[in-house]
């Protein structure tokens, strides 16, 4: 079983189908698959297998018999190789606690091989050869295995574990290419077991060469990704798989930190739920994110210094000079005549961010200072506080996740100034009018066209939608490949 279809099986096997998914202390992204998406890896898995398997060459199988009036016939069977696998009956994925099983019922295969035979007895002393090909129908063949996840010593890494596995081939026949009657009985009596047992040794080892492959790569992944020079992304996992009748789930930490610190447990509220529904609609899986995901990346991008804006070149440059502000702030004029001007945008504590039950909301407070530009040096005249509040919707289109900014309330106040008192309902005016005709609009144009997501093994999601159920958002979807539809 190549490592390709169990690995892309284990992306899908995120979480459970309906209800309540058990909460993961310290879990803050999951996700969920339904018995839709269980019937799509069950089979996705079985046509990687079937690739797998195909042109699988087993060993060389050597035999001796003594055939009655002829002697003893050496027989050798080579170039064994499987050239098909059909699957026409049943197939079955199952997940108890015991493991998720999966079993594939009445297949048949196909293979070719060439055949060599020797013959010595007293009646032909100098002996007679012959050789040539033949084919083999394999039927009512079984493949099963076991598997188990566990988190390997709760260090955030999954391990992989093969419990059972084996096929069983039912029966098989034989069409020669060549050779006499009496060699097709003899291949039928004396190497019928042989051809059988080659044939589930090789699929047999194949299987557990797969999962070995795949949790060398489980291994491997990393528990933190760094997504800049300032904050990276902990993912790895936390708690156990949970195993149900019908679901596996899985839960990472997801919270940002520093891209330099070690990981540790961070002081967020724990023991959310996470519901599985989606609206009613039989989507195939369900990811979800919690809304401490997003308050830790601001807490880490404020802590870093990092938000922060110094606006110095518009495309209007003339606001930047104390001339276009002679009839708003006209102190400032009369102090520093027609000097250039800066602009410094700083948040003045970390972004507030809730996920409500139809956007997501989020409160920034914002001091900008205005420095006069004298001599080579910036000199800090003024600064004004401004509170913004603002919601966010969320959107998939195609394979793209899109989003739209709304500015909902906007209030200023002078926090201190060097040149007087400011006529702070023209600032605010202004201000406003900038994030309603400039900004908005800027960082709207950004969102609409998207940000591509992730995909597995040229896999990626379909006729997805959001949920929003305070305080996760989710994306519900099916998945597909997505050369047929982009």
């Amino acid at each position: 079983m190549a490592p390709f279809n169990l690995f892309f099986l284990l992306h899908l096997l995120f979480i459970p189908a309906s209800g309540y998914v058990q909460p993961f202390e310290d879990g803050f992204i999951s996700g969920v698959i339904s018995n839709k998406g269980l019937d799509f890896a069950k089979d996705l898995l079985v046509e990687k297998g079937i690739e797998s398997i195909v042109l699988l060459k087993l060993p060389e199988i050597e035999n001796s018999a003594q055939v009655s009036l002829v002697g003893t016939a050496k027989v050798v069977l080579s170039d064994i190789t499987i050239k098909d696998v059909q699957v026409n009956s049943s197939t079955s994925l199952r997940i108890g606690e015991s493991g998720i099983v999966v079993v594939v019922s009445g297949a048949t295969a196909d293979l070719s091989m060439k055949w060599k035979y020797t013959v010595s007895s007293w009646l032909i002393p100098i002996g007679i050869s012959d050789s040539g090909t033949a084919s083999i129908k394999v039927k009512g063949m079984q493949v099963g295995l076991t598997l188990n996840l566990k988190n390997q010593d709760q260090e955030g890494r999954l391990k992989l574990s093969l419990l059972d596995y084996g096929c069983y081939v039912g029966d098989l026949s034989i069409k020669l290419d060549g050779g006499a009657a009496w060699l097709y009985q003899l291949l039928v009596d004396a190497f019928e077991d042989n051809i059988a047992s080659s044939v589930e040794e090789g699929i047999s080892g194949k299987i557990k060469e797969g999962i070995t492959k795949l949790d060398n790569v489980l291994q491997a992944l990393p528990k933190q990704i760094s997504l800049d020079e300032t904050a990276a992304l902990n993912v790895s996992f936390v708690g156990n798989p949970v195993l149900s009748n019908s679901s596996v789930a899985i839960a990472i930490n997801g919270l940002f930190t520093r891209t330099s610190d070690i990981l540790a447990p961070q002081n967020y509220k724990k023991g959310y739920k996470v519901s599985s529904a989606c609206g009613g609609l039989p989507k195939m899986m369900k990811i979800s994110i919690h809304e401490n995901v997003f308050k830790s990346a601001s807490l880490v991008y404020f802590n870093a210094g990092k938000m922060q804006l110094i606006i110095d070149e518009l495309p209007d440059q003339a606001f930047l000079n104390t001339a276009e502000w002679r009839f708003i702030v006209p102190q400032l004029y009369k102090r520093y005549p027609n000097d250039d001007m800066q602009i410094n945008v700083s948040a003045s504590s970390p972004p507030f961010i809730q996920v409500g039950y139809q956007d997501i909301g989020a409160t920034v407070s914002v001091d900008i200072t205005i420095n006069v530009l004298e001599g080579g040096e910036a000199i800090p005249v003024a600064c004004i506080s401004v509170d913004i509040s603002a919601s966010c919707s969320v959107e998939i289109l195609g394979n793209n996740i899109a989003g739209r900014i709304r500015l909902q309330n906007f209030s200023a106040y002078l926090k201190w100034s060097k040149i007087g008192k400011l006529r702070i309902h023209l600032i605010q005016s202004l201000v406003s009018s900038a994030l309603k005709t400039i900004v908005v609009p800027y960082l709207n144009r950004q969102l609409k066209s998207g940000y591509p997501l992730p995909t597995v093994d040229d896999y990626g999601l379909q006729n997805s939608i959001i949920l929003y159920n305070y305080p996760w958002i989710s994306v519900c979807s099916d998945a597909s490949f997505i050369e047929e539809d982009y």
